[in-house]
């Protein structure tokens, strides 16, 4: 195992591993505990009581952060030709269709999130294979595949996120980022954390919300209490 530096040990010296946070606390903390010279994410990691290899027990959902991600999120809005200045002015960063079509399947994917129209969607279905592992393929259940381009593009921007359990039982999500004040992690971590319980599956037995953790890129983990949501 790989030795911690000294501020690493400074991080873990300062969580108390046999406490549960609160929301507010973990938020001060995770700002107090990164080091880094650039301005890392922050993540919520979500262990849900949930088989995500049956469809009734499958979480999927989008939030819109109110203090956004922090990120400057590209958008490439893969659309006809009447929706190309709609697309422009609401702040799209990339607009067009078959030449985009063609740099897809070339292996271009420099975007974080396409938003196209229900009749596109057609071409965009041999591109699976480029855009799926990706996350980058648009869904009609996400919002990005619609005919109001516009307020797709302008939530986006504005910070919503998709999030999808994984395999595992786990939502991972960015909430924003160190440089945000407390209270902004915070408030975007309590949206996150309620979306995910208006979306519990009535197939779900037992503890839903099993475990929370709140990291940044670089710092160690903070446990929540679950009890909070």
């Amino acid at each position: 195992m790989a030795k911690l530096t000294k501020k690493q040990k400074e991080a873990h010296g300062k969580i108390d591993k046999n406490k549960l946070y609160s929301v507010e606390e973990a938020s001060a903390l995770v700002k107090e505990i990164t080091n880094t010279k650039f301005d890392s994410s922050v993540e919520l990691a979500v262990r849900l009581g949930v088989d995500p290899r049956k469809a009734n027990q499958m979480v999927r959902g989008v939030v819109t952060l109110p203090h956004g991600t922090g990120k400057d999120v590209k958008v490439l809005a893969l659309v006809t030709p009447d929706k190309e200045a709609e697309a422009k002015e609401a702040g799209a960063d990339f607009v067009g269709l078959d030449e985009y079509l063609e740099k897809i399947k070339g292996g271009w994917t420099d975007v974080d999130v396409i938003i196209t129209m229900p009749s596109v969607m057609g071409k965009l279905g041999p591109l699976g294979r480029v855009l799926g592992p990706r996350g980058l393929m648009p869904n009609p259940k996400t919002g990005t595949v619609t005919m109001d381009v516009a307020k797709a593009v302008t939530e986006v921007k504005a910070g919503k996120i998709d999030f999808k359990v994984d395999k595992t039982g786990i939502v991972h999500a960015a909430i924003g980022k160190v440089s945000f004040s407390a209270d902004k992690i915070a408030e975007n971590a309590n949206e996150l954390l309620e979306t995910l319980m208006k979306l519990k599956p009535t197939a779900s037995k037992g503890i839903y919300v099993k475990t929370i953790y709140m990291s940044s890129t670089m710092s160690p983990s903070v446990a929540l209490d679950p009890k909070v949501v």
